[in-house]
């Protein structure tokens, strides 16, 4: 029987290449997008596009709108791109 030692010495290398095959969300970055809302422009960062998950505003008019909001027309703008 081995030891938990030894098994953990042997399985931590495998993990940390593993970890390393993980794509980061700058990797999967496509050229920022502009949205026209009703508050004014926000520009979008999208990220895949099968996928809206880490899609977010990168610029918005703070004074008249939240981050979740310019996130979520963000977001918004990625399904949009996702149905075509």
């Amino acid at each position: 029987m081995k030891k938990p030692f030894t098994t953990s010495v042997t399985l931590l290398p495998v993990l940390a290449a593993l970890a390393g095959c993980i794509p980061s969300p700058e990797d999967l970055e496509t050229t920022p997008v502009q949205v026209q809302t009703p508050q004014g422009v926000v520009t979008c960062q999208l990220y895949r596009l099968d996928r809206v998950t880490w899609d977010r505003a990168i610029d918005y008019p703070a004074t008249k709108m939240s981050v979740t909001q310019a996130d979520n027309y963000c977001r918004q703008e990625g399904q949009r791109r996702l149905k075509r």
